[in-house]
């Protein structure tokens, strides 16, 4: 097994809404933000090359919504999907699986292209993968939510016959050395992949643990549908990872890749920050 980092670009959000109810005299330290409160976050996705398997665990915010879409957001950076792929010697129709953590649209809306008038899967050759609970979410959105779940990124997706669903079970096999954990404070029924590499563990953060800016416990987004329960998965998570010393792979750091954790004093805080490639 072979795991390459695939930047999509950079993207901005608001401050306040991805630190929740801590101030910004205090999150700024980390992540400081322009002059219109909007801090700097990564879309890194990850590829997991395997025998005759190229799984792509999410895939950015894509390039096909409107100016005014993309004006709230201001895409920048010179990664995009299709050129991360080609540098580690890959296309999109090389792609047998694309896993969708969840169907926000930072973490899935490249999986559908425009092309005319028609809306298509980017990846021809590929099944995508979700659960049934999260997509009967995504499909039927609350009112606070609806925004995040874009109908032209979710639905051509089931019309094209490529969409699978695994079972949401948590610690259920995805393929052999990847099982998947659940989560369902940020959104309903969020998947984290689990990932046996070189001896080591490596889990894929999604929004669980955006940055290494939100490893103390009170920074919980206020993106997230159910903050407590959040904190009570994000408590227990950090716990687990630091005692096992798993590796976390973050998607939205707009600095770490990776990082791992230590116990202290004042609780479970970061240890080490690396990039992949130095596995």
């Amino acid at each position: 097994m072979n795991l390459h980092t695939i930047n999509t670009g950079f993207f901005k959000l608001d401050g306040g809404a991805m630190f929740g109810v801590v101030p910004k005299s205090i999150w700024q330290r980390s992540n400081p933000a322009d002059a219109n409160n909007l801090c700097t976050w990564a879309m890194r996705c990850l590829l997991i090359e395997d025998g005759d398997r190229l799984i792509l665990i999410d895939n950015g915010i894509g390039d096909k919504q409107d100016e005014k879409f993309m004006g709230h957001y201001y895409l920048h950076g010179e990664d995009t999907l299709d050129k991360s792929l080609a540098a580690k010697g890959f296309s999109r129709d090389d792609i047998t699986d694309v896993f969708l953590t969840h169907l926000h649209f930072d973490h899935c809306g490249g999986s559908i292209v425009r092309v005319g008038d028609k809306l298509r899967p980017a990846f021809r050759n590929a099944f995508y993968w979700s659960n049934a609970k999260h997509w009967n979410w995504a499909v039927n959105p609350n009112e606070r939510e609806k925004a995040s779940f874009l109908k032209e990124n979710i639905l051509p997706i089931q019309d094209s016959g490529q969409l699978r669903f695994v079972e949401d079970k948590d610690g259920v096999a995805f393929h052999e050395g990847i099982s998947i954990r659940f989560a369902f404070g940020h959104t309903d029924a969020m998947m984290l992949p689990q990932i046996q590499y070189k001896d080591k563990t490596i889990v894929y953060m999604a929004d669980l643990l955006p940055s290494v800016g939100h490893i103390p416990l009170p920074y919980v987004m206020a993106y997230d549908m159910f903050p407590l329960q959040t904190l009570k998965e994000k408590k227990a998570f950090l716990q687990e990872a630091a005692d096992k010393e798993y590796i976390l792979y973050l998607e939205h750091d707009p600095v770490n890749e990776c990082c791992t954790l230590q116990h202290t004093e004042k609780g479970v805080r970061l240890d080490k920050t690396f990039d992949l490639a130095s596995l």
